[in-house]
């Protein structure tokens, strides 16, 4: 909390950000299966949010080889700036403590991951993570904050009756995936290209990869709709897909319109 109060983000809307409650005639010039999916989550007559902070447990692991290991993670995303700070900490051979930083700041992706948050053992920035941030951020907007994707820099394109096209600009970069949901609306898939892959034995060398995050299932916290749990899945051309990242959402940790570090 402490270093996410020090990054600079803006603590309150100022009089310009649209917070007014979402409309029928909001979603009207939205496809169909976007449509649905939105009144699944309950948007309509909700002010538009402007952050949420929420916390996870689960497993990680970040090979096929590798045993999964107990993690924890915490995250806040405002859409003021554009931004998502993910902390994740795993402890490695069960002991010791490692903590990663997944972050979107100012249009850059960076991947820092520190052994007792002391020793530097991964530091990722460049082209590949600012698109992968963005996208992820994307992702994060979609299975839990619909409202803060309802803005001029995101646009939604017709598919079918059961996905629809979302993509977002920030900084002049454009990141785009696909949305499959169920005949009630609720996702059941996000799927986009616009992420890279690093195999371990080559972690040098990042490709652009498909990546998936299927959700098993839906929970109602007060008003809002939240997955149960979820997971990262990584589909290399011709290897065997890895899922990497088996997260459970916690429904007390949920809160909307924070400012950071509070």
């Amino acid at each position: 909390m402490r270093e996410l109060g020090e990054l600079g983000l803006p603590s309150s809307p100022g009089p310009a950000v649209d917070l007014s409650p979402v409309t029928e005639g909001d979603l009207e010039p939205l496809p169909e299966a976007a449509r649905r999916y939105l009144r699944f989550m309950g948007v309509t007559g909700r002010s538009r949010d402007w952050s949420f902070r929420l916390g996870f447990t689960g497993r990680f692991r970040r090979s096929r080889e590798e045993a999964w290991m107990r993690c924890e993670a915490w995250q806040y995303n405002t859409r003021l700036a554009v931004a998502r700070i993910f902390y994740i900490q795993l402890r490695f051979f069960g002991v010791v403590p490692v903590l990663g930083r997944d972050t979107y700041l100012d249009g850059r992706g960076r991947m820092l991951i520190r052994g007792v948050d002391l020793i530097t053992v991964g530091d990722g920035t460049g082209e590949a993570y600012d698109i992968g941030e963005l996208v992820t951020y994307l992702n994060d907007g979609i299975m839990i904050a619909p409202t803060m994707l309802l803005v001029p820099e995101v646009r939604w394109s017709e598919v079918d009756a059961s996905s629809f096209d979302v993509s977002i600009t920030d900084h002049g970069r454009t990141v785009r995936a696909r949305v499959f949901v169920d005949e009630r609306g609720a996702p059941v898939d996000f799927e986009t290209t616009d992420r890279f892959y690093s195999d371990p034995r080559d972690a040098a060398r990042a490709t652009r990869c498909r990546w998936t995050t299927p959700i098993a299932g839906w929970q109602n916290v007060g008003e809002r709709r939240l997955p149960t749990s979820g997971m990262a899945v990584w589909h290399p051309p011709n290897e065997d897909e890895l899922a990497y990242a088996d997260f459970r959402f916690v429904p007390e940790t949920l809160a909307f319109n924070v400012a950071p570090g509070l």
